[in-house]
């Protein structure tokens, strides 16, 4: 029988500097793909944009600081969305997923509004926080929080029933399993849901954007979709997925310095 090939075991370990290269290779043979394609093949500029001109726009709004103040105003709610769903979900599930009681209250609920579609919620939104930054906010934390409790109510669950009971053998009181035994417990992967749903936050960040708003990132790429300018469509599509990248390594990052011993990265 023939040797297999390491890089080709199941869960086989890579080099890590391996890892990057050919990620930054796959990278590159995407936007080479897209040059060809928009170049070299017939493709009408309306349906598909070249690099050139979505780049340039890129750097046309660096340099007049129009795509400076989009990004400034989307991060902003975007963070503002996602710090009050973890400061509402995050608790709420630890509780769900303690005690059966509160799961018994919370699961109806929660099954229900995460199933819901956000956008048949955001005239409702509208009418309740009006058209201003508050209704963009909240449509991105109802969009995540229902999701975010249920999550966090799978960790809390997952918690080995082993250190509950050595926990209680040793003589530690209900609030102190909580906060000595079953959060630190779950704090790595806490951190993965907390990079997931940051994630959806984006996600319904240009959802309320492209709905309700006169700035940001989702607003620039609803005017450009107007005016067929698919190249400033692009670049909007391509700032975000930047930005979401830088954030997503953030949060890996952190996820390692804190709990390197719980993760594979």
């Amino acid at each position: 029988m023939k040797k297999k090939l390491g890089l080709f075991r199941i869960r086989k370990e890579i080099p890590k500097s391996l890892n990057n290269t050919i990620g930054i290779i796959t990278f590159m043979a995407m936007i080479l793909a897209w040059f060809f394609g928009s170049n070299f093949t017939g493709i009408s500029h309306i349906f598909l944009p070249t690099p050139q001109a979505t780049f340039g726009a890129i750097l046309s709004g660096l340099k007049d600081g129009s795509i400076w103040a989009d990004m400034g105003i989307s991060c902003y709610r975007v963070f503002m969305g996602f710090f009050i769903s973890v400061l509402i979900g995050v608790p709420i599930g630890i509780l769900s997923g303690t005690y059966r009681i509160a799961g018994a209250v919370t699961k109806p609920l929660i099954g229900f509004m995460r199933y819901l579609p956000v956008s048949a919620l955001i005239p409702l939104i509208m009418v309740c926080a009006g058209v201003g930054e508050s209704a963009k906010i909240t449509i991105i934390v109802v969009g995540a929080v229902f999701s975010l409790i249920t999550m966090i109510s799978d960790v809390a669950k997952n918690v080995s029933i082993d250190l509950i009971h050595s926990a209680y053998t040793l003589g530690a009181s209900q609030g102190q399993v909580i906060r000595k035994v079953m959060i630190p417990a779950m704090m790595p992967q806490i951190m993965d849901n907390l990079r997931t749903v940051m994630g959806w936050a984006w996600t319904y960040l240009v959802m309320a954007e492209m709905l309700a708003s006169s700035s940001g990132l989702g607003y620039s790429i609803m005017i450009a979709e107007r005016f067929m300018k698919t190249y400033i469509i692009f670049m909007g599509v391509f700032t975000i997925g930047v930005l979401g990248l830088v954030i997503d390594k953030i949060f890996a990052l952190i996820n390692y310095l804190l709990f390197h011993w719980a993760t594979e990265e």
